[in-house]
């Protein structure tokens, strides 16, 4: 009989699950709404439901059996920290795992090895791993405390600045939300109409029309990266960012200069390196070995599979 894994990446706006079978092919691709849990009551199913509705997406796609049993899924949560505040996840599988999306991340990133990651999506934080196995992590405080570089975190300065009178980004911000002013606008925030991620989605819009957004995004992702470098990494380091906002040309090419510029300035070499896989597939990785499952080659789409 045929056995399979499952990586689940869970952010603040999307769960994305991955099925893959014994021999590493990638067989299902499924996605579901937020799984985070700031802020949710001990009732929130909001985890629950989106873990679940993901995996089922990926199960219906692979065209498995609704009573297929997983060796083991390892999900990655955004904000996790090792306890459940609402519903506990009941999936199909003899061992879940649940952990930081920044592990998944950085296993997908580096397949194993050393290196800091950095995940800039609607929140921002950094993971490193040195040479000699000791972590570091930066950041990661959340929408109230931090997310520097995050679409949130523009998306959010860009609207203060509106509020303080720049007319262009007052338009711009009333077009994207459909608001009347900015007034009602700030109000649906506070109301919870407008989610965080639905406020981050704001971000591109910004970044797309201001150098000096960049500019500012690409300064607050370098020094992230920095701060997740373990102390013990004092020579070549290897760094690798993950999440929409890093998606943006004009956002990479301005990273790449002010991470070269804030390495050379602490004396030490390195640079960006393009993820191996993405978190998903690093949650993939990892359920392998969950299930004592050794891949003998790397992972790879199965025919026919669209992702």
């Amino acid at each position: 009989m045929t056995r399979y894994v499952a990586g689940i990446d869970g952010g603040q706006s999307r769960t994305r699950a991955v099925i893959a079978d014994e021999r590493g092919r990638i067989i299902g691709r499924g996605d579901a709404g937020p799984a985070d849990e700031l802020g949710v009551s001990p009732e929130s199913t909001r985890m629950h439901d989106a873990l679940a509705g993901s995996l089922d997406a990926a199960r219906r796609d692979a065209a498995l059996d609704a009573n297929v049993v997983f060796d083991a899924i390892v999900a990655g949560m955004s904000g996790y920290q090792g306890h459940v505040y609402g519903v506990a996840p009941t999936l199909p599988t003899r061992r879940l795992t649940l952990l930081h999306d920044s592990r998944i991340a950085h296993a997908g990133a580096f397949a194993g090895g050393s290196g800091v990651v950095v995940i800039a999506g609607t929140g921002s934080m950094a993971y490193g791993v040195a040479p000699d196995g000791s972590t570091r992590t930066a950041g990661g405080w959340g929408y109230l405390f931090g997310d520097e570089g995050s679409g949130f975190w523009i998306a959010r300065t860009a609207l203060s600045r509106a509020m303080r009178g720049d007319a262009k980004l007052e338009t711009q911000a009333l077009q994207f939300f459909d608001a009347p002013d900015l007034r009602k606008l700030a109000r649906r925030v506070y109301m919870g109409e407008i989610s965080r991620g639905q406020l981050a989605a704001f971000a591109p819009v910004v970044l797309q029309s201001s150098g000096e957004a960049v500019d500012a995004t690409a300064q607050a992702l370098a020094a992230l990266a920095l701060a997740g470098l373990p102390e013990s990494c004092t020579q070549a380091a290897r760094f690798s960012f993950v999440g929409g906002i890093v998606g943006d040309a004009h956002v990479r090419a301005a990273l790449a200069t002010a991470l070269e510029r804030a390495l050379r300035e602490r004396g030490l070499d390195g640079g960006i390196v393009e993820p191996r896989y993405p978190p998903e597939l690093g949650a993939v990785l990892l359920a392998f070995k969950e299930a004592g499952i050794e891949l003998s080659s790397p992972l790879r789409q199965a025919q026919g599979d669209k992702g």
